[in-house]
């Protein structure tokens, strides 16, 4: 039996981009555990496509538009780049990441200038 998992809420973009980000031991992440941190996480349903997602993209038998796919193993960087391409994070929460501390303070950097933007 599964233990515990967190469920994430879907991050919501700036530019209204969606998408639901997850980490658990049933999903297609990096550890295959409920703690983390995570180097890849599972990426659904994105509201539209996106080309930095596409290589993950689960492809089954059939037609399946990328809005309504799964995207397996993508490493957290992809994942803080879509979401930076996307004007930023104004809603959701990420399963907890081992982002290497330069990206992080990168990502912080950009949040900060969009926001003084505003």
């Amino acid at each position: 039996m599964y233990g515990y998992k967190p469920r994430y809420t879907s991050i919501v973009c700036a530019d209204g981009f969606s998408m639901s980000v997850q980490a658990s031991e049933t999903h297609y992440c990096t550890p295959k555990d409920n703690k983390g941190p995570y180097t890849s996480v599972e990426v659904g349903f994105p509201s539209a496509s996106d080309d930095d997602l596409l290589p993950y993209m689960e492809r089954l038998d059939g037609e399946i538009p990328p809005e309504g796919a799964v995207y397996g193993y993508v490493p957290v960087e992809v994942v803080h780049k879509v979401i930076e391409n996307h004007g930023g994070r104004v809603s959701g929460r990420l399963p907890p990441d081992r982002l290497p501390m330069d990206s992080k303070a990168a990502e912080a950097a950009v949040r900060r200038q969009k926001n003084a933007e505003w």
